[in-house]
């Protein structure tokens, strides 16, 4: 069966020029011209994959996102206006697995796209019995056959890119990652991502711990070099 991907863009070439090179990928395309009527045919049908533009009349890329995702962790990805900085670090926040600015190139779209849906079959995979080894450092419980994270006996709920950056830090303790090992262990090998954005998904990985535990400082910076998971927790 091929996989899904909702895309979600008032800009009606856009809708028309992306569904055209996904579908010659082998995607099935259901497209959306507004947030609201995204919602609506997405909460009916859930896709496997989200394409997502933020700024949309009557119901923005976030907000959508942040109504599938009490319901759903599909992954998703934002198309964000060029320079923006500020809707690429909103759009993290929000949950969004990864952000392309406008304009793109659909290869590297087409890419992105494999390589979300990779993890996923990977997550599966790892939830059918394969691979799965449940991490316990401390307080911390990473399940990734469950795809379940939980601190002092808490849940703390993290997107499929989050889960996999803290898995990566987790696995060796003490020891230091840089960036790009993180984008590797994150989002595969050959993906072009800014530092930027494994920067966001860090400060959005404490503030989630923090909402559970106010005193959470397992994660450190070594400025100039990268992060690593505080050993002896």
């Amino acid at each position: 069966m091929p996989q899904t991907i909702a895309l979600v863009d008032d800009d009606r070439n856009i809708l028309a020029s992306v569904s055209m090179a996904l579908e010659a990928e082998g995607f099935k395309v259901r497209t959306f011209s507004d947030g609201a009527e995204a919602l609506r045919g997405l909460t009916a049908q859930p896709a496997d994959l989200l394409v997502l533009d933020i700024k949309m009349p009557r119901l923005d890329g976030m907000e959508l996102l942040q109504k599938l995702r009490k319901g759903s962790a599909v992954p998703a990805i934002f198309l964000t206006s060029k320079d923006d900085e500020v809707d690429e670090v909103l759009g993290l926040r929000m949950g969004a697995d990864d952000y392309i600015r406008k304009p793109f190139s659909q290869r590297l779209l087409v890419e992105r796209i494999r390589a979300l849906l990779r993890r996923g079959e990977l997550a599966r995979d790892m939830a059918d019995g394969h691979l799965a080894e449940v991490i316990v450092r401390g307080e911390l419980v990473l399940d990734p056959g469950r795809h379940s994270c939980t601190w002092k006996g808490k849940p703390v709920e993290l997107t499929v890119t989050e889960f996999l950056i803290l898995k990566s830090l987790t696995l060796r303790p003490g020891h230091v990652k840089n960036r790009d090992q993180m984008i590797d262990a994150a989002y595969g090998e050959n993906i072009y991502v800014d530092d930027r954005t494994i920067d966001s998904h860090i400060k959005r990985l404490r503030r989630k711990f923090r909402e559970v535990d106010a005193a959470f400082d397992q994660i450190e910076t070594l400025y100039g070099v990268g992060y690593r998971y505080r050993d002896g927790s």
